[in-house]
């Protein structure tokens, strides 16, 4: 896993890569209809390297392998990247947003309660064994995941049924009204599996064993190939009604951040996923290389625990004084290089309910003292818990330190194991904790209801057990409504008092960023995507 791939190797991509590329007027291999799993052969044979990679293939470095590739098992991006494209899903997150359009269904209607939505099948869809992609396959998928009881099954536990109307509808009834239940939808484990999974079922296990390094789906792309610890190769699905101008897909595992830079600079590689903050601004000056660069939904912050641990810490004008204590431009400077967003508040740039007109924390020392003498909290001492689980938050913990002195508070620095972390934010056992969050689905749910609902204290979601019954009114109110305006009015008024009362010391929101070569075009980055590309829509 820690070796690098060598240049032998690489040309014998390239020239694989060509050959495909020759051929693709013939027609396609016929095992890639069968659903059979996916090689793992020897490389080619060595052929002299050319520059640049071939026109309808990209070559994405990536620094180590993946795990299950199961839709109804993984909750990892590094898979995600290899499925999204190789699935379809009900609906799709739309280009760059976190709304949705579209997708196998081409409309859907929801009962006025909420706990019925009928979807309608777009006809012509197939899997990648020519198999149509139908109704029944959707209520197969759904009910393969909720009898499998992974991760994916506890966001679906809203759901009662899935009942298959006509060959091209199928309805949800779900046990509660929950408006997020569209946009949950768009994630990768809404991806829907072909029935015959089934054929490669083993002691029950709903074929889990054969999708976890394996495809089933019926997106643009296949997976052909997977060389453990080399590359991961998808190629068209022959059945798709989409026709990409990316034929081939090869993701090179490169697990040395110099190599990818290495081989992006000489051409080797067309996007470097691992290369490192700091070696990014030689990359900007490189003329074949583009460093893109946009705010991600992924949020660093610190939990200041409201109602339990240090009395000092249950008076609003203490936890403000603390939000104004921080430099953010200093911290995002020391901690990310720059390359991240101040928070304005809990929910981030990005996302539908982002309040631009919301105050926001700057530096104010004086501001800070004044409210730390308003609120008798003179020589405050407090503990800042944190562990090694971010390779930042050392550098981070420092800066905060630093920060609290300026303003006469005295922050010790509590590092433990992060197993022993997760325990003690669990139980309360702390005044401030370092923490990170990035939503599963594009819903302001996934912070404004996660971090404030008082029914949710500890890692649940609500880490800062902060308590206040009208932020829980507005909080439950925008919960049970499907009216997108009436909960995006309710989610704002819960956000400024929630900023005014500061539970949580609202840090940033970590940029997303990606070296690619020019040579790429078209490439989309959604926040709710991150490390997934829209290959169908790429081409050099």
């Amino acid at each position: 896993m820690k070796r690098r791939w060598s240049s032998l190797f690489t040309s014998s991509l390239l020239v694989l890569s060509l050959m495909v590329s020759a051929c693709s007027s013939a027609p396609a291999n016929q095992s890639q209809g069968e659903n059979k799993p996916a090689e793992n052969k020897p490389a080619e044979a060595a052929k002299p390297a050319s520059s640049t990679t071939p026109a309808d293939t990209l070559f994405v470095g990536i620094t180590a392998d993946q795990g299950t590739l199961d839709p109804a098992v993984t909750f990892d991006n590094g898979a995600w990247k290899i499925t999204y494209p190789t699935y379809q899903r009900l609906v799709e997150y739309d280009g760059g947003t976190t709304e949705v359009k579209p997708g196998l269904a081409k409309e859907w209607k929801v009962s006025e309660d909420g706990l019925t939505w009928t979807f309608t099948l777009a006809e012509g869809n197939k899997f990648s064994d020519g198999t149509p992609v139908t109704a029944e396959a959707v209520k197969f998928t759904f009910d393969r995941t909720l009898k499998i009881k992974k991760g994916p099954a506890d966001v679906y536990s809203v759901i009662k049924e899935v009942k298959v109307d006509s060959p091209t509808s199928v309805t949800f009834v779900l046990s509660k009204n929950f408006p997020p239940f569209l946009s949950t939808l768009a994630a990768n484990y809404g991806g829907i599996v072909n029935p015959k999974v089934m054929e490669k079922e083993q002691s029950g296990d709903l074929g889990q064993n054969f999708l976890a390094n394996n495809t089933m789906g019926s997106g643009p792309y296949q997976l052909t190939e997977w060389r453990k610890g080399e590359y991961i190769k998808l190629t068209l699905n022959p059945n798709s009604t989409v026709k990409p101008a990316l034929q081939n897909i090869f993701f090179k595992i490169i697990p040395d951040a110099t190599a990818q830079r290495l081989q992006l600079e000489q051409g080797e590689i067309d996007i470097a996923e691992g290369v490192p903050n700091e070696q990014l601004k030689a990359l900007k000056e490189l003329p074949t290389v583009d460093v893109l660069q946009k705010p991600s939904l992924f949020v660093d912050y610190i939990y200041v625990n409201s109602t339990k641990g240090n009395p000092a810490l249950q008076n609003p004008k203490v936890r403000q004084a603390l939000s104004y204590a921080i430099d953010y431009d200093a911290l995002t400077e020391s901690v990310q290089e720059g390359y991240a967003t101040q928070m304005r508040g809990p929910i981030p740039k990005g996302l539908w309910g982002y309040d631009e007109s919301a105050p926001q924390y700057k530096r104010d020392v004086e501001k800070a003292k004044a409210l730390l003498a308003e609120a008798g909290a003179s020589n405050l001492t407090i503990d800042l818990l944190y562990s090694d689980n971010k390779a930042w938050w050392e550098t981070e913990a420092l800066a905060l330190q630093a920060f609290f002195s300026d303003i006469g508070v005295k922050l010790n620095l509590k590092k433990i194991a992060y197993a022993t972390s997760r325990e003690l934010i669990d139980k309360g056992e702390f005044d401030l904790a370092m923490g990170v969050w990035s939503p599963d689905f594009g819903d302001p749910y996934m912070f404004m209801n996660y971090w404030f609902d008082s029914v949710n204290f500890g890692l649940a979601g609500n880490r800062a057990f902060y308590k206040n019954d009208k932020v829980d009114e507005l909080v439950r109110k925008a919960a049970t409504i499907n009216d997108k305006a009436e909960r995006e009015k309710l989610y704002k008024e819960a956000q400024l008092i929630t900023i005014d009362e500061a539970p949580y010391l609202y840090l940033y929101q970590k940029d997303f960023l990606l070296p690619v070569s020019k040579s790429v075009k078209g490439f989309v980055y959604n926040p709710m995507l991150e490390g997934i590309y829209n290959l169908a829509e790429m081409s050099k």
